[in-house]
């Protein structure tokens, strides 16, 4: 990346964003929330399974005004805005979340924790990968852990996890979309035999909508 465009990001009044639009969030805890996602490019965990690989080069995205992307949410009407990626903790979000929780939206976001977050977060959805394990502070902060399940080992990633987390922290099995068929009876029968974890579902993808 430029160092001009490093510059400008470290400032954190642009972001490489991929696509933001208005849908429902059909994962975790809020399930079936109406939010505004704001999808930013850039990921260093290359996760063989990623449905976003496309947003891995942040390079082919240009950055824009974070003041544009909260007229965007205002306009909305959005109640909650969700940052994903890619990886967001790359970036430097203190504006972004200054600028949203002055015009009253709340701020979620959605990353891997392998960099140290910034900005103020009213919900953070930790989804830790074995390939690349999240910063230790990450997990005192973490609102929701989700685990994908790709295959049975990743059980015993989502127990290492589950010991590092706060009490409150709400924990999810995830099926790898394209394993759900395999995958999916084993995390119920998983689910079932140790209630403290729930199952999230990708339910924006049966719903047919972004």
């Amino acid at each position: 990346m430029p160092d001009n465009l490093n510059n400008i990001l470290e400032k954190g009044k642009k972001l490489p964003v991929v696509e933001e639009f208005y849908s429902i969030q059909g994962e975790g805890l809020h399930t079936g929330t109406p939010a505004y996602f704001i999808r930013i490019g850039g990921c260093d965990v290359g996760c063989n399974w990623c449905d976003a690989k496309f947003t891995w080069n942040a390079n082919t995205f240009p950055p824009i005004n974070v003041d544009d992307i909260i007229k965007n949410i205002i306009e909305c009407n959005a109640k909650v805005v969700v940052v994903t990626g890619g990886e967001p903790s790359l970036y430097n979000l203190d504006y972004f979340t200054q600028k949203a929780k002055e015009n009253n939206i709340q701020t979620f976001i959605e990353t891997s924790g392998i960099k140290k977050l910034t900005g103020k977060w009213d919900w953070i959805c930790l989804s830790p990968k074995v390939q690349s394990p999240p910063y230790k502070d990450i997990y005192k902060v973490a609102d929701e852990l989700k685990i994908i399940v790709q295959d049975e080992s990743h059980f015993i990633w989502a127990e290492e996890n589950a010991k590092k987390v706060n009490p409150d922290c709400h924990l999810f099995l995830q099926p790898e979309w394209s394993q759900t068929q395999i995958i999916l009876p084993k995390i119920v029968d998983y689910v079932k035999n140790d209630p403290k974890w729930k199952i999230s579902l990708q339910s924006h993808k049966y719903m047919k909508i972004p």
